[in-house]
């Protein structure tokens, strides 16, 4: 049911992110993977239906399944969304192009797999479509079995376009090294403040999806900066519960997670939100609407300058 709840109540709102689709190797594993932008929006438009606040696109080829980063289809999914009038945060990903695996005769160069590009050309996206939020990776790291740069000198590149497009960056923080260049780059100010953390956990090879590791990131947060924290996999909902306990916002969906209990697929990203509602209430919060999401992330203050 849609959310009608207001950030006047009593209880802390709580806001919902829904990452529609990702870009790893999902495709065939789920039946309700979303591929195609008319499959990505009608998917984002029910997860805002059920109570997510934001929903975080990303967008794949149609017939391949495969991540993509082409403008034409992220201006599809946009132009659905926005067309069908639906009070919904966009958020849209900035990830795609920082993969790097390296060729086995020369691994200066890179092999099968490898999509880095220019950060120029990570936020054409965003200048083009000016979401109110998107996504800034601040790691490099193994992700699996390939490597995933973030160079400081490419997140500068990428901070100042997305900020002179209007959109808060999502700052993504895989580690506890994450943090710290977070912090840096706020200090020399190629980030502002109050900045918008997301914890990411559970993700090979970053930090684990644990009570403790949730604990020591936050720690390590300015004082009451706003910060969501997620989990991969089996975890998802044990961190939606704790993230909530420790005083930070949630993030669930297919791109994180493909199972709404052991053993039992998610119908859709739909599902995978209801029961994370289902959760915020249980805790005595609230899920936050858009416009609840947007006064407490300081959006129409930002969008003002």
């Amino acid at each position: 049911m849609p959310n009608t709840n207001s950030i006047s109540s009593h209880k802390r709102p709580v806001i919902v992110t829904c990452a529609i689709t990702g870009s790893g190797d999902t495709v065939g594993k789920h039946p309700a993977i979303p591929v195609t932008p008319e499959q990505i929006a009608v998917s984002a438009l029910e997860a805002a239906q059920e109570g997510a606040a934001i929903v975080h696109i990303h967008v794949r080829d149609p017939n391949t399944g495969l991540a993509s980063s082409k403008l034409e289809y992220y201006r599809e999914v946009v132009e659905r969304i926005r067309a069908d009038n639906a009070d919904v945060i966009i958020n849209l990903t900035t990830g795609t192009g920082a993969r790097f695996v390296p060729s086995d005769d020369n691994p200066a160069i890179g092999g099968k797999g490898t999509t880095l590009m220019a950060p120029e050309e990570r936020t054409r996206h965003i200048e083009a479509l000016r979401p109110e939020i998107c996504t800034l990776d601040i790691t490099t790291m193994n992700f699996g079995e390939f490597t995933f740069v973030n160079t400081p000198a490419h997140l500068r590149v990428m901070a100042k376009r997305i900020y002179a497009a209007g959109a808060l960056p999502e700052l993504e923080l895989f580690d506890t090294g994450n943090v710290r260049l977070a912090l840096r780059l706020i200090e020399e100010g190629a980030l502002k403040t109050p900045a918008m953390f997301q914890l990411c956990l559970g993700v090979p090879w970053g930090a684990p999806a644990t009570v403790e590791a949730m604990i020591l990131m936050r720690d390590m947060l300015p004082q009451g900066a706003f910060w969501t924290g997620f989990a991969i996999g089996g975890q998802e909902f044990p961190m939606v519960a704790q993230a909530i306990l420790l005083g930070g916002h949630v993030r669930v969906g297919l791109e994180d997670n493909l199972y709404i209990e052991r053993g039992v697929f998610a119908k859709n990203n739909a599902e995978l939100v209801e029961k994370s509602i289902r959760i915020v209430r249980a805790l005595d919060c609230i899920p936050a609407t858009p416009d609840d999401a947007r006064t407490i992330l300081g959006l129409k203050a930002h969008a003002a300058k």
